[in-house]
């Protein structure tokens, strides 16, 4: 057991350090008593391989907060029941749980994975998914407002059971492309990310002096579609006729929070209504945008419902 532990702490600080192989190791160390942990909670079934799929992901955002590298294999265990308890949670499944509190993490995944040397890595995984698996991991992991199965349904125009489904797949090629680009090179999501902050301002602040025209023509697609709940709305008119609506009206938009993939971005934008008609607009919006040969080629606004 001694000797188990020590390799535990060798493990963890070299994963917590950026080492994709022991973080790996790691993982395998502990899938059985993970595993365990999940069928006590809920029984065989599909649903366990669900959470070790979850527990998996939240441990690659989070190995980064474990303070006793000795105790990681507790640690993940607690992952596993706290996954456990939130799918009991959705589905309405009354059953006795322990009350298993998970450390808490200053920020959101992507503020925790820009501090973390796994975040290049894993990004690289998520970029080897499907486009439709792509989009619901990014926002069910990446984004800030656009979380829950109802909103990522309305936010793709797909039925929830369909979000569900998709996530489902999407975990699992998740574990398979991490394994498969665990020796490769990364690209730098730090950069990447910086970048897309300085291009969502630049956009706001052109459009508020009247260029947004040549923001659309320099950075989108010509054949740009606009969408809302999956359904095309229209194209690089529409968007250029939307923008100036709403400077027109007072609206301005502020950025709250970007993820940005190589071929997948997201701009959570905080919409501030006219001084005079306060409840003009939603509170915020979200451009969930596709790039092709490096330009945006769909544009998808999903609107935060008012609390």
């Amino acid at each position: 057991m001694g000797d188990d532990r020590a390799e535990d702490v060798v493990l963890t600080r070299a994963a917590q350090a950026g080492d994709v192989s022991s973080l790996v190791l790691l993982l395998e160390r502990h899938r059985a008593g993970m595993r365990a942990v999940a069928i006590s909670v809920l029984g065989p079934g599909p649903d366990v391989d669900d959470v070790m799929q979850e527990a998996a992901l939240v441990a690659l955002r989070r190995i980064v907060d474990v303070r006793d590298p000795a105790s990681v294999g507790p640690w993940l265990r607690m992952v596993v029941r706290n996954q456990c308890r939130t799918l009991l949670r959705a589905a309405r499944r009354v059953e006795p749980v322990a009350e298993v509190p998970v450390p808490a993490v200053g920020g959101t995944p992507e503020e925790v994975l820009q501090d973390h040397a796994l975040r290049d890595w894993i990004w690289e995984a998520v970029e080897a998914l499907s486009p439709a698996l792509r989009l619901p991991v990014v926002l069910r992991y990446f984004s800030t407002g656009i979380t829950s199965y109802q909103q990522i349904a309305a936010a793709c125009g797909i039925p929830v059971a369909t979000v569900r489904s998709r996530l489902h797949q999407a975990r699992a090629a998740l574990a398979r492309a991490l394994t498969a680009t665990a020796a490769d090179g990364h690209d730098d999501v730090r950069r990447r990310t910086a970048a897309s902050w300085q291009e969502a301002r630049g956009m706001l602040v052109a459009a508020e002096h009247g260029d947004f025209g040549r923001v659309v023509r320099d950075r989108y697609s010509p054949d740009v579609s606009l969408l809302a709940g999956g359904a095309r709305l229209g194209g690089a008119e529409l968007l250029l006729a939307g923008m100036d609506m709403d400077l027109s009206a007072g609206v301005r938009q502020r950025p709250l929070h970007v993820v940005a993939g190589r071929s997948l971005v997201i701009w959570e934008m905080e919409l501030v209504s006219p001084p005079d008609d306060p409840e003009h607009c939603p509170p915020g919006v979200a451009w969930i945008m596709t790039l092709a040969d490096g330009r945006f080629d769909r544009v998808s606004l999903h609107h935060a419902a008012r609390p």
